[in-house]
Formats: structure tokens, sequence, C-alpha cells
């Protein structure tokens, strides 16, 4: 069991400790479920409540709330609880499953294939001609690596995962367990008699920088004739679409169940909520949010934030939600008269 006083905590997250400096933390808890030796966070004042209530003997806090530790116990004062919270995590956090550098037996590598030194190739994976693997990439059981596909140094590829071929990705990437990459884009039109439709060959690929999380059961499709690309340092989140010819730029966040549909330009730092979704054709500006399930179906101006079905300025929607919840009301009234 890993343990580190509050002294030691507040040493790697760089606070102000107040109260006790020698209380053993051997875990951390949110705030109404932690125990004795675990320690909790506080990053808005909802929660200065619970501080009292809490069994927890520390707890890292934004250093812009009011509160007072209490007798025998510790708060590490922060900028940001959360990036400290994070910085903490790091220390508690278990070591990863095993997947030991080189192929295992039983998985299944074309002789044209190259695997760089330190990489790890599971139980069960399939590895195709001419694709290549960095160094220190690990590739846990049963992930398939199509033709001529390039991954980088230092990337983890989760178990389920599937690349297709002629696909890169990026070093330092995290790809989570079940993400498809490379599918069909979804193309189809109607065929000229009307009686079936006809399959749009998608002939390009998708290119993912470094520093990319993709979520579990994400869908990155390929282009209908360039690439589908996602920018340095995008995290991406589970249950995500991004159809063919997306380009997404640096910094970029999609909440779970989010989605783009084809030929869609994210901005750098882009944030989407969980449900949002963009129409095809659409450009969201650098810095613009969109909110959770908000339907973008025009542009997004820079740093712009939008909600809503079709999603408008958050302000004049906050407006109109504000107002449909007087129409009972109102009826009631115009039917008294």
């Amino acid at each position: 069991m890993k343990k580190y006083t509050t002294e030691q905590i507040n040493q790697v997250v760089k606070g102000t400790l107040v109260g006790s400096p020698t209380i053993m933390i051997t875990s951390v808890e949110q705030i109404i479920d932690a125990t004795e030796n675990q320690l909790t966070f506080i990053g808005e004042k909802n929660y200065i409540k619970l501080w009292e209530q809490s069994r927890a003997p520390a707890a890292i806090i934004n250093d812009n709330l009011d509160v007072e530790p209490g007798k025998g116990r510790a708060l590490i004062r922060v900028a940001d609880a959360d990036l400290a919270l994070a910085q903490v995590l790091k220390l508690y956090e278990p070591a990863p499953p095993k997947c030991e550098p080189g192929i295992h037996p039983t998985a299944a590598v074309d002789a044209t294939a190259e695997i760089c030194a330190g990489a790890a190739i599971g139980a069960g994976c399939y590895i195709g001609a001419n694709v290549v693997i960095g160094t220190n990439t690990r590739l846990y059981p049963n992930v398939t690596v199509l033709d001529d596909t390039r991954i980088g140094s230092e990337t983890i590829i989760w178990s389920g995962t599937v690349i297709r071929e002629r696909c890169r990705v990026g070093n330092s990437c995290i790809i989570h367990p079940n993400v498809t990459i490379g599918a069909d884009g979804f193309g189809f039109r109607p065929s000229q008699d009307g009686q079936g439709i006809v399959k749009i060959p998608q002939i390009g690929t998708v290119e993912i920088g470094d520093n990319v999380e993709l979520g579990a059961g994400t869908c990155v499709d390929r282009g209908k004739f360039s690439a589908t690309t996602i920018g340095d340092n995008t995290k991406i989140d589970n249950l995500v679409q991004i159809g063919h010819n997306c380009k997404l730029g640096r910094l970029c966040m999609m909440s779970g169940q989010s989605g783009l549909a084809g030929t869609v330009t994210l901005g750098d730092g882009v944030m989407m909520g969980g449900g949002a979704r963009v129409k095809d054709h659409v450009t969201i500006g650098a810095g613009a949010r969109l909110g959770g399930n908000a339907g973008v179906i025009n542009d997004v101006a820079p740093g712009k934030t939008v909600l809503g079905i079709p999603a408008i300025d958050h302000r004049q929607t906050l407006r109109i939600w504000a107002a449909q919840k007087q129409l009972p009301d109102l009826i009631r009234q115009m039917k008294k008269k």
C-alpha cells in the first residue's frame, strides 16, 4: 500500500499546508465517502458544508475558498484543486496490467511488419503487412492493425481496438478498448433508378497526432479521398463518432456520445459537451464551446458558446428556456380572459 504524509503531498502539488503535516494518507476519495487516512478535495464552495461532516482527515482545496481545517486535520491550499488532484492521483496510481515487450506466441505478425525496440504485442493480436509499431508501444491482447498502418512510439492500445489499413497514429497516444480507426465513412447515394443505394468508395485515411486519447467505443471514419485528421493533445471521450474527412485541431475535447458528421472542422481548443453534434460541412472556430446536447447546423465563430437545438448563443438559449417555463402560467391567464 502506498502511503504519503500531508507534508509530502503538499510538496508534490506545491501548495500551502494548513494544519497537521504528519497525517498519513493511503488513498483518495470524494468528500462524502472518504474515511480516515483518505484525502479528499474541495473545488467549489458548495462542498465546504460537507467538510465538517466528512471523515476525511485532509483535503486539497482551492485557495480562494474560506474554510479552516479543524482540529487534527489539514488543508492543502492550491490555485486549482482539480489540477492538483491529478498530480496526487498519479502518486496512488496502480501499475498497469502486464504487457511485456516482445511478441506473444499467439499473436499473428506479418513477416514484413516492423516491430521496434521495446514494443509489446499481446496475445491474439494481428499485425498486417508493412505495419510499423513504434518504440515502447504496447498493444494489449486482441488488437488488430491492418496493412500499411504506422503507429508511433510510447503509444498504448487497449484490447478490442481495430486500426484499419493505411492509417497513422502518433506518439504517446492512448487508445481505449474497442476503438475503431479507419472504418469506411458513411457515403451513400440513391441509385438513378431509385431502386437501390449506391455505396461511395472511401479511399482516404486517418491521421492522428501525438498525445491524443480516444475513449472506449469511439469511431473515427476514414476520409472519402483524403484524411480524417485529429490534432495533437486532443482528448475524446467514450462512444464518440467522428465522420469522414473531419479536421480536428489541437487541444480539442469531445465528451461522451457527441458526434461530428462528415467534413466538419474543429479549430484548436474547441470543447463539446456530452451528446453535442455537428452537421456536415460546418466549421467550429477555435476556442468555441458547444453545450451538452447542442445541435449545431451553422458555423460557430471562434470563442463563442452555443446551446440548444438548433444551437445559438448560450445567453439567448437560456432566455428562451426561462420563457418556456412561464408558458403554462401564461396560457392559463389567457384562458381566464
